[in-house]
């Protein structure tokens, strides 16, 4: 006789912990997505900007409205891990920094160290 099967296990995916560094990964590929995103209209406003002393001071008219501003300060979370993780990312492929504690420091350090530098960008643009 066989064993009765077990039901499906549903993953609430809210209660799993990941480790630091599947959470840098993570982030690193979502910061990479939004950056991809952003850049035909970061691209535009640059066009804008560099059209003269008008298409300028209309740019930075643009960016004037505070979800923009916000949404600025998301892009640059955005860059600032994607560059963080992306460096930490490189050390390992060279075997810097394998073993398992220099591994989850220097992920909680870039994902820290994104929040931090960001914070500070918001104040300074609200």
């Amino acid at each position: 006789m066989s064993t009765p099967q077990q039901p499906p296990v549903f993953l609430y995916l809210f209660r799993i912990r990941f480790p630091t560094g599947a959470f840098a990964s993570f982030a690193h590929r979502i910061s990479g997505v939004l950056l991809f995103l952003a850049m035909p209209y970061l691209a535009w406003l640059l066009n804008l900007s560099l059209q003269g002393p008008e298409g300028y001071t209309a740019a930075v008219a643009h960016l004037q409205p505070l979800c923009l501003r916000l949404a600025s300060a998301l892009l640059v979370w955005s860059l600032l891990h994607h560059l963080l993780a992306g460096l930490r990312f490189l050390l390992i492929d060279i075997h810097i920094g394998v073993d398992l504690p220099t591994a989850r420091l220097t992920a909680r350090a870039a994902t820290l160290a994104a929040i931090v530098l960001t914070l500070l960008y918001t104040w300074w643009v609200l």
